[in-house]
């Protein structure tokens, strides 16, 4: 191991020098136990289900279907199915609103029978980390497996693309204040993590595993040492990271803990790795192991504005509403509702929408909650006072007050020059910008703008 640079790693990295320290706000949403949630009444799952064209329905209103049961097939080869994730019946396939988006897309929605009748067509595998690698990569795009850190990428074609990459990092650092969800499964499902681990250590043939946790994990940490210790595989390894923000970005993560930069315009497998979420991990051994397909994720639902907060393994197309509900319900007038942190997340308009496999925190916000943590820009904006703040702040090594003026100004030479494209839209120099400048903001306009202009180009 010592010798062989390519899955070298370091088991505590360093703090680093950019990055922002931000309030947790995590504790209330970790006292009580992962609940998981009965099948709700009703759920409208997206057939769009991250990057690619949406999966085609395969059922009709009107239809009844079995929990588990495909209802979408991909449009292409390694894109994720989807599955019902409840039994009932198919009441409407139409576009519709969900949480996340902001235009409609195609959906099934269904209404359950209340029994929860499981459909039989997967069986479980044990052995199933003995088997070759392309039959693996299959099975996780037939679960309909995705990216569950947020990004929804699919998992098979993600890993079918960096075949043979040598080291697998697992992603359990989740550094935004609030969400806890990571934390909790590893905490309850350590051993789900790290069985998922090892099944994506088979699917892309590489040599070892790092699970990444912070610092301030220490339940988490104990729980992973354990699974690791009980699994006896040489390969699965720990790497206790800061939790400075945003220590837990793809990018960022593979700094500390390998000390290999990925290159600009380029994918991690470019630095000899890959990176998958552990929910998404714990997702591929449901599968393999209970012959239970992609159907719910663990939530968390939290802020001033719920009154028990906790976190929430919930059935994929749940209404939100359903989901504030079994945290107890509206408290203290909440003033927002965030989807994900709040330093990356967006706001909801309704709680009628329903959740995705993106949604992996819901912050009934009050004023309160939203001091202090960068996502309330209610203050008045200054001019740039070219403190640095934000240069320093940067995780990606950017200078944001010039890629401001770029932005502003809708310079694509110079955004282009100074790496608008490289911005991780972490929101550290919002948090840190004493003139209140929205600059993530900017420079998202900037990126969607040399988009359109190399569209049109093209």
């Amino acid at each position: 191991m010592a010798g062989d640079d390519r899955i070298a790693y370091d088991p505590q990295p360093r703090r680093p020098a950019w990055g922002v320290r931000v309030p947790r706000r995590k504790a209330r949403s970790t006292q009580l136990p992962l609940l998981v949630a009965p099948p709700p009444p009703v759920v409208c799952i997206s057939l769009a289900q991250g990057p690619g064209a949406p999966a085609r329905p395969t059922v009709a209103a009107g239809q009844r279907v079995l929990c588990g049961e495909p209802i979408g097939e991909p449009a292409e080869a390694g894109l994720p199915r989807v599955h019902a994730s409840i039994s009932g019946r198919v009441t409407h396939v139409e576009p519709r609103l969900v949480a996340g988006l902001g235009v409609p897309v195609p959906c099934v929605v269904i209404r359950g029978a209340g029994d929860d009748e499981r459909w039989p067509g997967y069986a479980p595998d044990p052995a199933a980390d003995g088997r070759p690698s392309p039959e693996l990569r299959d099975g996780i795009a037939a679960a309909g497996v995705l990216g569950l850190g947020g990004a929804l990428f699919p998992t098979a074609r993600k890993l079918a693309t960096a075949a043979g990459t040598p080291v697998l990092l697992l992603n359990g650092a989740e550094c935004e204040p609030y969400i806890s969800c990571d934390d909790m499964l590893i905490r309850e499902r350590a051993d789900v993590v790290v069985a998922g681990a090892r099944l994506l250590l088979a699917a892309l043939g590489g040599l070892r595993c790092v699970i990444a946790v912070k610092t301030d994990m220490s339940e988490a940490r104990v729980a992973l040492y354990h699974a690791i210790q009980a699994a006896g595989d040489p390969r699965l390894v720990q790497s206790v990271v800061t939790g400075k923000y945003p220590a837990g970005g793809e990018r960022q993560l593979i700094e500390l803990v390998l000390g290999r930069e990925v290159p600009a315009g380029g994918h991690p497998a470019d630095a000899g790795v890959l990176c998958h979420n552990v929910a998404t991990a714990a997702a591929v051994a449901d599968f393999f192991q209970r012959g239970q397909p992609l159907i719910s994720r663990i939530v968390t639902v939290t802020g001033g504005g719920v009154a028990r907060p906790r976190n929430i393994e919930a059935r994929i197309g749940t209404p939100v509403a359903e989901l504030i509900a079994l945290a107890g319900g509206y408290q203290d007038e909440p003033r927002r509702l965030i989807m994900g942190g709040p330093m990356m997340g967006v706001a909801l308009a309704t709680d009628e929408l329903p959740m995705t496999g993106a949604t992996n925190c819901l912050i009934a916000a009050t004023g309160s909650d939203l001091d202090g943590t960068g996502v309330d820009h209610s203050g008045a904006e200054m001019p740039c006072i070219r403190c640095g703040d934000c240069v320093e702040a940067c995780p990606a090594s950017l200078l944001p007050l010039e890629l401001l003026t770029a932005a502003r100004t809708g310079n694509p030479g110079e955004l282009t020059r100074l790496g608008v494209a490289e911005c991780i839209e972490c929101g550290a120099c919002d948090y840190v910008c004493p003139s209140h400048i929205p600059l993530t903001r900017h420079f998202i306009a900037g990126k969607a703008a040399l988009r359109r202009g190399h569209r049109e180009d093209g």
